[in-house]
């Protein structure tokens, strides 16, 4: 009966295979089409912006198709490729949530606890009213930007200690590195390790990330591409207070559309980080018509360029966030995406796990939002249009 059985689950198994290679054939879109769309958009935007490198992965099934344009640096005329380095800025963001989601799992933190809970010198303040929660659903209520003047912990905790948030926590949605940053001090504490090597030797090997860092080896940096500002000038990131937490990661096309298909269901992950990887889909506010998730932000499925658009020029602006009673459940029908920047460097993935279909665009230049947004759009609508 025991061997009957297993067979059954062989046979079971290798019947879902052939299925699942006839439902993509079935889906009707060849590599050389995929080509073409993605060719369609990167060349015009590189050419409009005069971006040096541009890398595009994307994603159909679990199945990966690469597309590099142009150089990793001016000077040396390095190709890009699938393993270049970007800095992507605040997707970086979805790594910390994740992080800190797992925390939860594992018992160490509670998303509805006080930020004062897990930070002692924060008793007594604002920070008392502030959950964990509002820190990574960008409620918080903080400002976008570290102040220059902060230069270590001790200075950053002394500035939140007098800190004091125009709005109720909970009640309006502004977006903030220090209050990502800050969930992800916590989080790693929480864990008693670095948050750095939490990421890089946690998070990135069970996502599958193997090319990936906060801080580049000296043995990878030949990977690491130059960025350029909007004027054209050489730059890198520096070094900063919640920089690891909040923006500082560098990674490729290779391992972020990896992560993509994880968020996609497409990668096995362990029960526990399974469960972090899911709670960071769940939908806490509509913040002026975008679904502010842990740092992701999801609209629901089809979506407009126009929404799209909308709701990733809420950077910077102070809006109305109405809570969702109960939280929305992670659904399949959405498009989730991020964007990330710094001042040599431009981002933007997107995904529908409802259509297994998802994108991942870097660039080693800064250009304007809304053109990566645009960009990614038309390539997942494209996709999707040609497999009907």
């Amino acid at each position: 009966m025991r061997m009957s059985t297993q067979f059954v689950i062989r046979m079971w198994l290798a019947l879902s295979c052939c299925i699942a290679t006839a439902a993509h054939a079935a889906r009707g879109i060849e590599p050389a089409d995929v080509e073409r769309i993605v060719d369609a958009v990167a060349q015009p935007l590189q050419q409009k912006y005069g971006i040096p490198g541009l890398a595009i992965a994307v994603s159909i099934d679990g199945r990966h198709y690469f597309y590099n344009y142009g150089v990793a640096s001016k000077a040396t005329r390095r190709p890009v490729t699938g393993r270049t380095l970007f800095e992507i800025g605040s997707l970086g963001k979805t790594f910390t949530a994740t992080l800190a989601a797992y925390a939860q799992e594992g018992g160490e933190l509670s998303f509805a606890d006080s930020v004062s809970r897990y930070l002692p010198s924060l008793q007594g303040s604002s920070f008392d009213r502030i959950s964990l929660l509002n820190m990574g659903t960008q409620t918080s209520g903080l400002p976008l930007f570290v102040p220059d003047t902060i230069t270590n912990t001790a200075e950053l905790l002394d500035y939140l200690k007098n800190w004091r948030p125009e709005h109720t926590p909970g009640t309006h949605r502004v977006y903030s590195n220090l209050g990502i940053g800050t969930l992800g001090m916590i989080a790693a504490a929480s864990m008693n390790e670095r948050f750095e090597t939490l990421i890089e030797k946690n998070l990135f090997p069970e996502f599958r990330m193997t090319h990936s860092y906060i801080d580049v080896p000296a043995e990878q940096r030949g990977d690491y591409a130059q960025g350029y500002t909007k004027q054209d000038a050489p730059i890198r990131l520096k070094a900063g207070v919640l920089a690891s937490e909040a923006y500082g990661v560098r990674s490729c096309t290779t391992d972020l559309i990896r992560f993509v298909d994880a968020n996609m269901g497409l990668v096995p992950l362990s029960e526990k980080w399974g469960r972090a990887m899911k709670a960071t889909h769940v939908g806490y506010y509509d913040a002026d018509g975008m679904i502010q998730s842990l740092i992701w932000e999801q609209y629901p499925y089809p979506a407009s360029l126009d929404k799209l658009l909308a709701g990733n020029d809420l950077i910077g602006k102070d809006v109305v966030a109405k809570p969702f009673n109960p939280p929305l459940s992670p659904k399949q029908d959405v498009w989730i995406n991020k964007t990330g920047s710094t001042n040599g460097f431009s981002t933007y993935v997107a995904f529908v796990p409802s259509k297994k279909v998802g994108v991942v665009i870097l660039a080693n230049k800064s250009y304007p939002l809304g053109e990566r947004v645009t960009a990614g759009y038309t390539i997942v609508d494209s996709i999707v249009r040609a497999e009907r």
